[in-house]
């Protein structure tokens, strides 16, 4: 109610479409809107609608989730912030036009993952401990430490589960992927 409010205020003229649940949005076949705004949970639960979408797409996140001011640009909002800060991420958002490379937060702090550590974020994100992602890159628990500092110092993302968004928002791992480290590691 919140967030349509301060569309409805800040933006008009704009159309709002409310959907208590993702079913009601889903049969309405969803193709119809500029931008969707969303919970982590039903995101993570339709990859096969978001995903396609993902660059017109923003998650409400509390603070909880989030472990960073970083975690808040591109296509996430902090939910409990202030009217004037969510103004403001929605602005970006639009300002952007939903561009794809505002899902990137490397591309805000200028530094990129290499290639050895999306391996292990792509570990990480399938549930590995540090020692099975050790033993499956051929690599010392140590690296693997090494690798995790340094990805939450580029990312600014603290949690395995902001981790996971931005894995998912930046194509590193499919929705599918999530939780699969029997099958996989």
């Amino acid at each position: 109610v919140g967030l349509r409010s301060l569309l409805a205020d800040y933006f008009a003229p704009i159309e709002i479409c409310h959907f208590p649940a993702f079913e009601p949005f889903a049969a309405t076949g969803g193709d119809a809107y500029d931008y969707y705004f969303t919970d982590p949970e039903t995101f993570v639960l339709n990859p096969d609608f978001f995903l396609p979408r993902r660059h017109k797409t923003a998650l409400l996140i509390d603070k909880d989730e989030a472990s960073s001011d970083s975690t808040t640009t591109g296509h996430n909002l902090m939910a409990y912030a202030s009217p004037e800060a969510i103004l403001e991420q929605i602005r970006r958002l639009f300002a952007n036009g939903g561009a794809p490379n505002t899902l990137n937060a490397s591309a805000d702090t200028g530094k990129e993952l290499s290639s050895r550590e999306t391996d292990v974020l792509q570990l990480i994100v399938k549930g590995g401990t540090n020692k099975e992602i050790a033993d499956h890159l051929n690599i010392s628990l140590n690296t693997v430490l090494t690798h995790r500092k340094n990805i939450t110092a580029k990312l600014g993302i603290k949690t395995v589960s902001g981790l996971t968004f931005y894995a998912i928002m930046n194509g590193i791992i499919s929705g599918d992927d999530i939780g699969t480290k029997n099958h996989h590691i």
